[in-house]
C-alpha cells in the first residue's frame, strides 16, 4: 500500500511511526512533514490546506491512501478533493467536519441525537454573553466557536476574564462547566460501523497541578484503569452511534476519526467537545499501545469495509507522553532553539525544523513529544521522565505531574 499523511505535527510523526511499521505499506509519504517524520517518510512541500494541491500530490505518488492528519486541512475540504481523484482517503469531507469547525454545529448536532452534554448558548453579542454567564454561573465556559488549535476555550471563576475571551472570539458558545475527570475517546467510523480505540486521558493546563492557561495538550496516557468498566460501551451507545446516525440523516456521513471529548461526571459520561481528527497528545500514547496494523485499520475505515475488520489488538502495559514546550508557549513561543537528545526512538517531533547547518531546531509550541512505554503506568512514567531528561532545550517547560495521579490512586469519580 501506497500511503500519503498530511501535517507536520506531533500527531502526525505518531502516525508516520505507525503507518511505518504496517508491513502492508510499501511506501510512506508525508507532506509536509517535519525532521522527525523524515526518519521514517519521504517528504513532500505542500500547503496542507490547499485542497486541489494536496489531491494533486496523492495523483502524482500513485497513493493508495491519503490520510488527513490536523483539522485545518479537513475543514478546508481536502478529504473531498482526495475522493473526488478516485483514491481512499481517511478523514471527513468539510460538510461532516463541522462537528470540529463550529462548536454551535456540534451543539445542534447533540440535541439533535439526544446525546448528553452541558447546556449552553451560542453567542455573538456582549449581551448575549453576560446574559449566559449570569444562567450558568462559575466556573464560566467559554468557547471559541471556530478553530482554535486547542486553545480556544477559557475555564475560569473570573467574569473579566471570560467576558474578555468571549469578545476577542467574536462568536462563542458558552457552556454550564461539567465536573468529574476528563477522557479522550477516539472512534476510527467509515460512517456507519465505529470501532473504539483506548480511552485516554490528557493534561490542558501548562503547569503542575493543573495551573495556567490551557493550552494544546502537555502531556497524555493510557490507559485509564480507574475509569469504568462500561465507559466505551455506554459512550459508543449513548453518543457515537447517535451522532453518526444523524450525521447520515443530514446526507453528511462522518467518516474518519470522531475524537469524543468527555466529563466523567456523576450523572455519567457526558461531551465536552468533538474533533474530527485524532487528538494531540492523545495520539502519542494510544497508537503506541495499538498493536493491530494501523494503516490496515485506516483504509478500512476510508473504504467503507469497517465492519469487516478483525477485533483490534493490544500490548500489555501502558504509555505516557510529555510535551516539552518552548519558552513563552502558549504565548508567542521562541523559536530556533537547538536541540539536543531529540533523535532517538520515543521521542515524537511538533515543533522542530532544520537548521541550514542541520542542527535541529525549535519551530513552534509544543516542540516534543516525549514517549515511553512500560508493563505498568509507573514504569512507563519513570522511563519517559527518564527520557525527558535527556533531551536538551533551552528554556523550556513541561509538567513533572503527568499521570501522578493516576499512578497514586488519586483520581476519583
Amino acid at each position: 500500500m501506497r500511503v500519503l499523511l498530511i501535517g507536520s505535527g506531533g500527531r502526525e510523526h505518531a502516525l508516520a511511526v505507525g503507518l511505518a511499521a504496517d508491513p502492508s505499506v510499501d511506501f510512506l509519504a508525508a507532506a509536509p512533514g517535519n525532521p522527525g517524520i523524515a526518519q521514517v517518510a519521504e517528504l513532500h512541500e505542500v500547503k496542507a490546506t490547499d485542497p486541489a494541491a494536496v489531491a494533486a500530490l496523492a495523483v502524482e505518488l500513485a497513493a493508495d491512501l491519503v490520510v488527513v492528519g490536523p483539522e485545518a486541512p479537513l475543514v478546508a475540504g481536502v478529504a473531498d478533493a482526495v475522493r473526488a481523484k478516485g483514491i481512499a482517503c481517511f478523514g471527513p469531507s468539510a460538510a461532516a467536519a463541522q462537528l470540529e469547525g463550529s462548536k454551535q454545529f456540534a451543539k445542534e448536532v447533540m440535541a439533535a441525537a439526544g446525546v448528553p452534554t452541558a447546556r449552553s448558548y451560542a453567542c455573538t453579542s456582549q449581551d448575549q454573553v453576560r446574559r449566559a454567564l449570569d444562567d450558568l454561573g462559575v466556573p464560566y465556559v467559554v468557547k471559541n466557536d471556530g478553530l482554535a488549535a486547542g486553545k480556544g476555550v477559557v475555564v475560569t471563576d473570573d467574569r473579566a476574564e471570560a467576558e474578555r475571551h468571549a469578545a476577542e472570539c467574536g462568536r462563542v458558545v458558552i457552556e454550564e462547566y461539567l465536573p468529574g475527570p476528563e477522557v479522550s475517546l477516539f472512534v476510527v467510523t467509515d460512517g456507519t460501523a465505529a470501532v473504539p480505540l483506548m480511552p485516554a486521558q490528557d493534561f490542558k493546563r501548562l503547569a503542575d497541578g493543573d495551573e495556567g492557561p490551557n493550552t494544546g495538550g502537555m502531556g497524555a496516557y493510557a490507559p485509564l484503569t480507574w475509569a469504568p468498566a462500561d465507559l466505551v460501551p455506554r459512550v459508543l451507545a449513548e453518543t457515537v452511534e447517535p451522532t453518526l446516525a444523524e450525521m447520515r440523516r443530514r446526507g453528511t456521513p462522518f467518516a474518519g476519526l470522531l475524537y469524543v471529548g468527555l466529563a466523567l461526571t456523576p450523572d455519567g459520561p457526558k461531551v465536552i467537545e468533538f474533533n474530527a481528527r485524532f487528538g494531540d497528545p492523545e495520539t502519542q500514547v494510544v497508537l503506541a499501545l495499538l498493536e493491530t496494523p494501523l494503516a490496515g485499520l485506516l483504509n478500512a475505515a476510508a473504504t467503507g469495509a469497517l465492519a469487516q475488520f478483525p477485533p483490534l489488538r493490544w500490548l500489555d502495559g501502558a504509555a505516557i507522553t510529555v510535551v516539552v514546550a518552548s519558552r513563552n508557549y502558549p504565548g508567542t513561543p521562541r523559536t530556533g532553539d537547538v536541540i539536543e537528545g531529540a533523535e532517538v526512538p520515543g521521542v515524537i517531533h511538533a515543533g522542530t525544523a532544520r537548521r541550514d547547518d542541520g542542527a535541529l531546531i525549535s519551530a513552534g509550541g509544543r516542540v516534543l513529544s516525549v514517549t515511553a512505554t512500560g508493563p505498568d503506568l509507573a514504569s512507563a512514567r519513570d522511563a519517559a521522565y527518564t527520557l525527558v531528561d535527556s533531551v536538551r532545550l533551552d528554556g523550556s517547560q513541561f509538567r513533572r505531574d503527568i499521570a501522578l495521579g493516576a499512578v497514586e490512586g488519586r483520581i476519583s469519580l
